[in-house]
């Protein structure tokens, strides 16, 4: 495939497999340490190869990939998917939302008495 060489640089490498949405994203994770290649922190402009193990912390998920084709420029999704073999933990549920006391429009500053029942509600009591 046209694109593919022996090694690419990691920042170029994970935004090309669509781990992150951009590639200045990758790079920022990559020198903010967010990223491993085989248990050591890089910098944006190291090589990897296939079999290397990288480690990406992005929206507070940790994706754990291994390299199984390098790709230079950024390709399709279902592609992107053939490059890596995925070991990542499955990310948590997702939190149900908190419930907001809704209030008429119009209807002003809440009574004390509203005030003390919303704090009640909330569990917010001193």
């Amino acid at each position: 495939m046209a694109g593919e060489q022996g090694s690419a640089r990691v920042d170029s490498w994970i935004w090309s497999v669509r781990l992150t949405k951009t590639r200045s994203i990758a790079s920022d994770a990559c020198r903010g340490g967010h990223v491993r290649v085989n248990g050591v922190r890089v910098k944006p402009a190291h090589a990897v190869k296939a079999g290397d193990e990288i480690r990406l912390r992005h929206d507070g998920r940790e994706r754990i990939v291994v390299v199984s084709r390098i790709i230079a420029k950024r390709v399709g999704a279902t592609v992107a998917a053939e490059c890596y073999i995925d070991k990542s933990p499955p990310p948590p549920p997702r939190e149900e939302a908190v419930a907001v006391p809704v209030r008429d429009r119009g209807a002003g500053r809440p009574t004390k008495r509203d005030r003390r029942n919303i704090e009640k509600l909330f569990g917010r009591r001193d």
